[in-house]
């Protein structure tokens, strides 16, 4: 029957009459295969064992953390058992392993009514989802553009990359117009707060990212030269971790190499990945007051003060 981590290595003490029954090690190329495992084994939450000194048969309860902070217990042998067809790249984690939540059913509007003449009473009813509009997809270089498109694009304020220099903010025909309810939620209260420019969407970097000489925050404050990242864990939780982890790790230091400051606003059970982010459990007054408080602490409380509004 298994036993709890603090009894097993009790009993091996007693057994072996050794203080460190099992050297560090031992059991490596037994653990091996399970590259998954390895990682997902905390020695600070295991008496700061190393999974190598723990017999892949022993009978104890081991604590595991999956790569978005999921703590779950489990024996080894329960951890070997688990099906190799992870739903994502976070596999033999039980709370991963869920399956997401069914969407309810679609409820379509009712029929346009009918009158005796035959004639619909009013404009037809879309049973599709409205579709957001395209974005411009032209390149912003003068040259390059159409009349109407000029104008559009000197309306807008459009600019090319190869227009502005490393460090600047501008507004990117490039980048993505789609944003989510939270995204755009999160825009209007820093708004409310704070009386800056929110109108660039894009900034020039030295180094390409995905091909491009900019790179493009959820919300970006030219004011203080700060780019805000909003980061949850997604519909199926397999957000911002694995390779998206890694892709916004280079986009901070890309950031940080033209005088920019990522903080980034992220939702549990995500971790921050640096010193400014703000770990919150979801969009909230609190949450973005806290945001606000930590760009002060990053560009000065008397600087950011002269943006605030009065709430």
């Amino acid at each position: 029957m298994p036993v709890s981590l603090e009894q097993w290595w009790s009993r091996r003490q007693r057994v072996t009459g050794l203080a460190v029954p099992y050297e560090i090690g031992r059991y490596r190329d037994a653990w091996a295969p399970f590259e998954k495992l390895v990682a997902q084994f905390r020695p600070d939450l295991n008496l700061e064992l190393q999974l190598s000194q723990i017999p892949p048969a022993a009978e104890v309860y081991l604590v595991w953390v999956c790569g978005i902070g999921h703590d779950f217990v489990a024996t080894p042998a329960e951890q070997r058992a688990r099906p190799h067809r992870p739903r994502s790249r976070r596999s033999w984690c039980p709370v991963c392993a869920e399956p997401p939540a069914v969407r309810p059913a679609r409820r379509w509007p009712p029929a346009p009514v009918v009158n005796n003449a035959g004639l619909r009473a009013s404009s037809p009813v879309a049973l599709r989802d409205p579709v957001r509009p395209r974005r411009m997809a032209v390149d912003a270089r003068p040259e390059l553009l159409t009349p109407q498109a000029a104008r559009r694009a000197a309306l807008q304020g459009v600019r090319a990359a190869s227009e502005v220099r490393p460090g600047e903010a501008f507004v990117s025909a490039a980048a993505s117009h789609a944003t989510s309810a939270a995204q755009g939620e999160l825009r209007r209260l820093l708004a409310q707060r704070l009386e800056v420019d929110l109108a660039p969407n894009a900034v020039r970097v030295r180094t390409p990212f995905f091909g491009k000489l900019e790179v493009w925050p959820d919300i970006v404050l030219s004011d203080f030269a700060v780019a805000i990242e909003y980061d949850t864990n997604g519909r199926n939780a397999d957000e911002h971790i694995g390779e998206r982890e890694r892709s916004d790790r280079r986009k901070d230091r890309l950031l940080h190499e033209v005088g920019w400051v990522v903080v980034r606003l992220r939702c549990r059970p995500l971790r921050a990945l640096g010193p400014w982010d703000v770990v919150v459990p979801g969009l909230s007054q609190s949450a973005v007051d806290t945001l606000v408080d930590r760009i002060a602490a990053v560009r000065g409380e008397l600087f950011v003060a002269a943006y605030r509004r009065q709430l």
